[in-house]
């Protein structure tokens, strides 16, 4: 059987993430890579990290937002 998905346009998308209780607390979002690219696209996603001043990584496929202009570094 195949799944259907409710397209969310980009902009609330977009406004959901970083409204989200963690990102509103300057913690830590997970967001699929392949959400981002089929719903914003990257290079979007890019730019609105940066506009906020907002780091992130990819692992697995999993982007992890950090959601506050503080650095970061590898633990191990």
């Amino acid at each position: 059987m195949s799944e259907m998905r409710i397209m969310v346009p980009p902009d609330i998308w977009i406004r959901q993430v970083f409204s989200s209780q963690a990102a509103r607390d300057g913690g830590v979002v997970r967001r699929s890579l392949r959400d981002i690219e089929r719903i914003v696209g990257r290079e979007r996603f890019e730019r609105e990290l940066a506009r906020r001043g907002y780091s992130a990584v990819i692992n697995a496929g999993q982007v992890v937002i950090f959601c506050n202009r503080e650095p970061f570094r590898r633990f191990v």
